[in-house]
């Protein structure tokens, strides 16, 4: 079996059919399906908020480990590296998953940034496989380090992103951010643009975690997704602060996406905002996943991907997260399909209420 290494943030979206802003009456409806999530409690009392923000002082930060995770399943179904793939040129492994002929349920569906970006004006660029972002934007405030201590006692380290929500407390992050080996992680808390130790945009304590049915009854790295709700800091919500990326559903594969985490594995050190840049493809290995070439290592878990993502405002829409690596194909990250399971963990994430 392939060993997968958790990786970082993978998101995109091509904007198919009308927008739908967050928090109105459209976003909230059922689609007539039934993709509930799983949720549990984290600090649920201003008293333990306030004990996990002391918690993590910068010292524990700089000291936490980038999470790994199990491999990838086996699945039954077999088949042939897509056209295009990069499997089918360097001469890896043969493949044994095909990711040909899957369909998504549900309609497309997405939800805006705080300023409108316009994927159809997004002209592709060339591949960027790890590089130091320096552009600005509210990308820089929006990703974050997460940090959370494990069920074994360990301290690690994650990425994540505060996206647009009808509650303003959203951060969308992997699921083994959220829970891993079976036991969901505490003392969750998320940094956005964290510099060297400091938290400039405040440290957001985790009331709420979310998760897949999936990952959360078997850890299916094909639904790798989760929210977390994060408190009121000051009297102020998350993105009235730090602003929020949209977030999109149900779209088309193969499109031009941004990458964004934190890594803190070698070469790294979990100090900057790191990205990458391509254009997608389809895991013909192992998994339904979308895979893109990249550099990052782990603690870029959870990262974002962005598909319309606009250098020059920093704003696009989230649409995967960074998940995990193959061994043989290190230059590679793969992230999962944002489908109806994924939009019913950001729909109960929206509804949950904060402390």
């Amino acid at each position: 079996m392939h060993r997968r290494v958790v990786l970082l943030s993978t998101a995109a979206i091509a904007v198919a059919g009308a927008l739908v802003p967050a928090g109105s009456a459209q976003a909230g409806a059922s689609n007539g399906f039934d993709r509930r999530p799983v949720g549990w409690s984290a600090a649920d009392s201003w008293s333990e908020a306030t004990t996990v923000q002391r918690y993590w002082t910068s010292r524990r930060m700089l000291a936490a480990q980038p999470l790994d995770t199990p491999a990838p399943r086996r699945g039954s179904r077999s088949g042939t590296p897509s056209e295009g793939s990069p499997w089918a040129t360097r001469g890896a492994a043969r493949p044994l998953h095909s990711t040909r002929g899957i369909t998504t349920h549900g309609a497309a569906w997405s939800v805006p940034a705080t300023r409108t970006v316009n994927a159809q004006q997004v002209a592709a660029v060339p591949n960027s496989p790890g590089l130091r972002w320096t552009d600005g934007g509210a990308v820089v405030r929006t990703t974050g380090r997460v940090f959370f201590t494990t069920a074994e006692g360990g301290n690690a380290s994650c990425s994540g992103t505060a996206v647009t929500s009808a509650n303003e407390s959203v951060v969308m992050t992997a699921g083994h951010c959220v829970k891993l080996n079976g036991a969901s992680h505490r003392n969750w808390v998320f940094v956005p643009g964290f510099d060297r130790g400091r938290s400039p945009f405040g440290m957001w304590v985790a009331t709420r975690l979310l998760t897949t049915q999936q990952w959360n009854a078997r850890e299916d790295i094909n639904f790798d997704v989760a929210a977390a709700v994060v408190a009121p800091l000051q009297g102020r919500t998350l993105t009235d602060v730090v602003g929020g990326q949209g977030v999109a559903f149900n779209q088309a594969r193969g499109r031009q996406m941004f990458s964004f985490g934190y890594p803190a594995a070698r070469p790294f050190d979990g100090s900057r905002l790191i990205y990458c840049s391509g254009r997608t493809f389809n895991d013909t290995v192992m998994t339904q996943d979308q895979g893109l070439r990249c550099d990052m290592t782990g603690g870029s878990s959870g990262g974002p991907w962005f598909q319309g993502f606009d250098e020059s405002t920093g704003l696009g829409y989230l649409n995967s997260v960074n998940s995990f690596k193959y061994d043989f194909a290190q230059n590679f990250m793969f992230g999962p399909f944002f489908g109806d399971e994924a939009m019913a963990v950001y729909r109960a994430a929206q509804s949950s209420d904060t402390l």
